[in-house]
């Protein structure tokens, strides 16, 4: 797989942003010293403000770690984050952080998880606020049907994610 490769950085307040193309859409990641904030995924750059090579060390490892997970060589993100929310919020993204590749988990387990059946709702919302995509992986949570609910990014960006995670293997028949 090719992937073609933009840089677009700014600084603000010494948070930087920067976009990176991918399969699924342009990354948007800001961060900075502390590390990653935010990851987002966008149809389109309008205006980019400055094209650079000059990207920090935090964001060229999140780049890095990106480019693997597209390219299918990486399965795990060993990033230092720092998502910006409640402490509610900051809890479900580090549980998030805990359904591996190539796996799913419903919004029930999801609460369960948390360890509050009745927080399903809240858990749920916390998911749909979650700043790092991909990286913290909200597109694995799915309805307990089995339903691909409920994803910011559009329902196809996680049907590519979690077809991208689980690539039907087919048979040869001879």
């Amino acid at each position: 797989m090719i992937i073609n490769l933009l840089y677009i950085q700014f600084s603000i307040l010494n948070i930087q942003t920067t976009y990176y193309k991918t399969p699924i859409g342009t990354a948007k990641i800001t961060g900075d010293e502390n590390g990653i904030q935010s990851i987002s995924v966008l149809d389109s750059i309008l205006n980019p403000i400055e094209e650079t090579t000059s990207i920090s060390k935090c964001v060229q490892n999140c780049i890095q770690q990106l480019s693997e997970y597209f390219a299918g060589t990486r399965t795990e993100f060993d990033l230092k984050l720092n998502p910006q929310g409640t402490p509610f919020q900051k809890k479900v993204w580090k549980e998030l952080q805990h359904i591996p590749f190539n796996t799913t988990r419903s919004y029930l387990e999801q609460s369960k998880a948390l360890g509050d059946v009745k927080a399903i709702r809240a858990a749920a919302a916390a998911n749909g606020k979650n700043p790092i995509w991909i990286v913290i992986p909200c597109h694995r949570v799915i309805g307990s049907d089995g339903s691909l609910t409920g994803y910011a990014g559009g329902i196809w960006r996680k049907r590519w994610l979690l077809a991208h995670e689980n690539p039907i293997k087919q048979q040869l028949l001879f």
